[in-house]
């Protein structure tokens, strides 16, 4: 890694005094939002023996410690988001949380990414995904009332929605849910792309995804934002699937510009399935050349007890900031990015 110089360090790097200005005060709108609409904050661990099992996503495994030694408590994560312990709070009896946190990813660094970046994530009993997509766009609009700049962030219309296949066929001519690989191939063909030799020919998603990203994703919230939902069942991560005639994971995803800047669930409360697909999710890693990660851990047994109908979303703080101030990378809104922490 290559250091800024001493130098340089000497000056706060990257956001400016204005824009943690603009941090706090969106954190505190946020916060007031929340609070309004009757969901009250809690704290989870950043630290835990719980890890989120997703081909997609690599946490952030803490080497062997005094307290580990001390204690044999097996491997420590640092959480790609506080998922599991918030639902452990709804099994417990919570009905609307919410939570502004720092998450950890690995092999996560670029324009949009940072290997630590600020999550808010919230939960509510009762409610629907779709309930979770009118959520979002009251809050987005709320915050630019409060915070936006005009010239960069600009509502006039309630927020689009767009099925997954129906975005592949408004945007690649066909829709994909029924397709195989080599079917999926012969599209990215049709559309003069060129994928990279490590798309696998034995796993549909690998090539939905690409197809995502080439086709659809620079497509969304152009104008106005666009929720994307129903996603491949393949894709349900904890979300629920909805028997259709190709059937769907009860999820979405928000964009502004081609960028997502959170994602919800119509959340899975069968703990049986929840052990399946961890199962899943650790050979589909293995196929990829990735670790198995442990699968024993406290939200199964909390589940096991009962975890009440509900949904969730996960927004990242620093995207959402980049969409507020129009900044064109996650290093502008961050005091302290990878490079220069």
């Amino acid at each position: 890694m290559t250091r800024s110089s001493t130098d340089d360090r000497l000056d706060l790097p990257s956001a400016s005094l204005r824009m943690l200005k603009f941090r706090a005060n969106l954190l505190k709108s946020i916060r007031a939002f929340f609070d309004d609409e009757g969901h009250f904050e809690v704290e989870t661990p950043l630290m835990s023996h719980d890890v989120v099992i997703d081909a997609n996503l690599e946490p952030i495994e803490i080497e062997e410690t005094r307290i580990q030694s001390a204690s044999d408590s097996g491997a420590l994560f640092l959480q790609t988001s506080p998922e599991f312990a918030m639902k452990r709070m709804l099994a417990a009896g919570a009905v609307a949380i919410y939570q502004i946190t720092h998450a950890f990813r690995d092999e996560e660094w670029g324009n949009f990414h940072n290997p630590e970046f600020s999550m808010l994530e919230w939960y509510r009993i009762g409610i629907s995904y779709f309930d979770q997509m009118n959520f979002v766009e009251l809050l987005i609009n709320n915050l630019v009332t409060k915070l936006g700049d005009r010239k960069n962030f600009e509502i006039s219309q309630p927020f689009e929605r767009l099925r997954y296949d129906d975005a592949f066929k408004k945007y690649a001519g066909t829709g994909i849910l029924h397709l195989d690989c080599i079917d999926l191939k012969a599209l990215a063909m049709e559309h003069d792309l060129k994928p990279p030799e490590s798309l696998s020919n034995e796993e549909p998603d690998d090539w939905r995804n690409y197809l995502l990203a080439e086709l659809v994703e620079p497509n969304l919230g152009k104008h106005i934002p666009t929720f994307l939902y129903d996603y491949p069942a393949s894709q349900a991560a904890l979300a629920t699937v909805k028997k259709d005639e190709f059937p769907v994971a009860e999820r979405f995803e928000l964009y502004r510009n081609g960028l997502e800047i959170c994602n919800g669930y119509q959340e899975l409360t069968d703990v049986e399935e929840l052990l399946r697909r961890q199962d899943e999710q650790n050979q589909l890693r293995v196929r990829q050349g990735k670790r198995e990660l442990p699968t024993e851990n406290f939200l199964s047994q909390a589940m096991q007890r009962g975890l009440p109908e509900c949904s969730g979303v996960a927004l990242g703080i620093d995207r959402l900031a980049m969409w507020l101030t129009g900044a064109q990378t996650i290093a502008e809104v961050i005091a302290f990015p990878f490079d220069r922490c």
